[in-house]
């Protein structure tokens, strides 16, 4: 499969997270998910998250986001620890745009109702909204579809439609938790470069999840791999491929990138 993101960031000349858990500890109940862990967001970067089912890639983003509140730990978004702050307020405050695993839209609304409906809620002036709605349309082509309930969609278009929602608030930040679940190869290629655009183009730092490994690091800057309620391994999609704890824990021996 060829590679879709023309350069990699493999290092920032001025640093600058974005978005930083530390020493993040979370447990459903008395099943311990994430145990300590530590990572950045840095300004413009594509980051990936990868690891087995259950490991607690979802659950960062819920805790990103506020829909989870950390046992231990902080997180913190443009400097502020965001902990006390609501789902709402973290959304508008520090501009996150979260693109779920599933549903995100509303299943009986044209697509065009979808964007009214969700633009009228971020965006207050008439003008502005109506100027982003016709951006949406225009960048994710959405011209012959606007008419279309949503639950008729395609699984790449409702895909589209999901991030064009999460899009409206003009995010510094956005999350896509697995985009590439459940998608045929060309939708896949798809998504991908229009990730690599949303970045390049829109100067949005992207954080991804998903399965499907060979996907995920053909678009990011760089990765970490959970596991065990641990972050075992970090660096470019090149160094973790070859490095051994990822190989173990995740990876094995026959897994080939390009």
């Amino acid at each position: 499969m060829a590679i879709i993101k023309k350069f990699r960031i493999k290092s920032f000349k001025n640093i600058k997270p974005i978005i930083k858990l530390e020493k993040v500890s979370f447990s459903f109940k008395t099943r311990p998910i994430l145990d300590s862990i530590s990572f950045k967001l840095n300004q413009g970067e594509i980051l990936g998250l990868l690891g087995p089912n259950g490991v607690g890639k979802s659950t960062i983003f819920n805790l990103i986001t506020g829909l989870l509140k950390p046992n231990f730990g902080s997180i913190i978004i443009d400097n502020t620890d965001v902990l006390n702050y609501p789902i709402a307020e973290r959304a508008t405050t520090f501009k996150l745009g979260y693109v779920p695993q599933y549903g995100g839209y509303f299943h009986d609304l044209t697509l065009m109702q979808n964007l009214r409906a969700i633009s009228e809620i971020q965006i207050a002036d008439n003008k502005t909204r109506t100027n982003t709605i016709e951006k949406m349309i225009s960048k994710f082509e959405f011209d012959s579809i606007i008419n279309i309930p949503a639950k008729f969609l395609s699984g790449g278009q409702k895909k589209k439609l999901v991030i064009a929602l999460a899009l409206l608030n003009n995010p510094k930040v956005l999350l896509l938790d697995e985009p590439f679940a459940a998608l045929d190869v060309l939708t896949i290629k798809m998504l991908k470069e229009l990730i690599v655009n949303l970045q390049s183009q829109e100067k949005i730092s992207i954080c991804i999840c998903d399965h499907q490994a060979r996907d995920l690091l053909s678009c990011v800057d760089s990765a970490i791999i959970l596991s065990n309620c641990k972050i075992i391994a970090k660096g470019t999609p090149a160094e973790l491929v070859s490095d051994v704890k990822a190989k173990n824990a995740y990876f094995g021996d026959s897994f080939k990138f390009n």
